[in-house]
């Protein structure tokens, strides 16, 4: 049994690696102030006698005892983390150094969740680690992109100076259950709006492309990538390298829901990536073949009877 910190673990991705930590056997302490996750994500757990649920904000120190750190703390959807901006920095900064401050004290392994924001509106196709982005230092979404940015800078700095054991993670777009049905994000978006009858909004033309990972395939990613030699840190981009439009996502939602929404074009906002697909061959060759096995019709399907749930209530 390892006793494992996971900030944000009230959040969308963090319940689900609560919950997969938990399974194996893990003493789990859950982090979180709630500003985006929910209690509801974690409530199930509750009554299991390794789990703990802790309201905190990272950017006040936390002390424990702990074998391994996943920080997953910090908004990750344009609506809330521009709501405020300086509060997203310092989670993302300030958050990380105390969290890389508590891996150096107790020895922990403290895995960092960046993202594929830090490749910015990219000019190298698919993305690579090796690639250094396309960034606006100034920008409405630079609170989140150079926040990550300074995060992963900070990770390898204590690596470097401090010695600890640091393991990054560039996450592309996921969804699934426990995703905020107000998070902005064009998967609950569109799901939501199908489910409701609503308009479906498409910003910009809606051929701009993502690529849509299931969350079960980033946790079995993150769990290995954790499990990986000290000798390697990352960056590893944790993504679905099959890239959809907008206009081809949607069109999957309104056919798996049966919705007879029609499609309304707004304008595309401020410095809004026009492609982005992981090159994944990193994460294959150092995590024991590592790919993403849920289609993204499949996923849709599980994510889309969490919402009609979650509706209904």
């Amino acid at each position: 049994m390892k006793r494992i910190l996971i900030t944000g673990g009230a959040g969308f991705i963090g319940s689900h690696l609560c919950e997969r930590l938990l399974d194996e056997g893990n003493d789990v302490i859950c982090l979180d102030n709630y500003f985006t996750g929910s209690k509801d994500n974690v409530r199930h757990l509750l009554d299991n006698r390794n789990f703990e649920l802790v309201r905190h904000d990272v950017i006040t120190p936390y002390y424990a005892e702990v074998d391994e750190i996943y920080n997953l703390a910090c908004p990750a959807s344009p609506v809330h983390y521009q709501y405020n901006p300086i509060k997203t920095l310092k989670t993302s900064v300030v958050g990380a150094m105390n969290m890389l401050g508590l891996a150096k004290r107790t020895g922990a392994k403290i895995l960092q969740a960046s993202t594929s924001e830090v490749y910015g509106d990219p000019s190298v196709h698919p993305q690579v680690e090796s690639y250094w982005g396309n960034v606006n230092p100034i920008g409405v979404r630079s609170c989140y992109d150079e926040g990550k940015r300074c995060a992963e800078t900070l990770c390898m700095d204590y690596r470097r100076q401090n010695g600890v054991r640091v393991k990054i993670i560039r996450i592309f777009n996921t969804y699934g259950p426990n995703m905020n049905s107000a998070d902005g994000r064009v998967v609950s978006n569109f799901i939501v709006q199908a489910l409701k009858g609503d308009d479906i909004t498409i910003y910009g033309d809606g051929s701009q492309t993502r690529s849509f990972q299931y969350v079960d395939d980033l946790v079995e990613g993150m769990c290995r990538m954790m499990a990986t030699d000290d000798d390697f840190s990352g960056p590893v981009n944790l993504g679905n390298p099959h890239e959809f439009t907008m206009l081809e996502l949607a069109s999957e939602i309104l056919d798996l829901t049966g919705s007879s929404s029609k499609l309304v074009f707004r304008p595309l906002p401020s410095d809004d990536p026009k492609q982005r697909r992981p090159d994944i061959s990193l994460a294959h060759e150092k995590l024991n073949g590592w790919e993403p096995t849920v289609q993204l019709r499949d996923g849709l399907r599980r994510t889309i009877a969490y919402f009609e749930e979650l509706l209904q209530r």
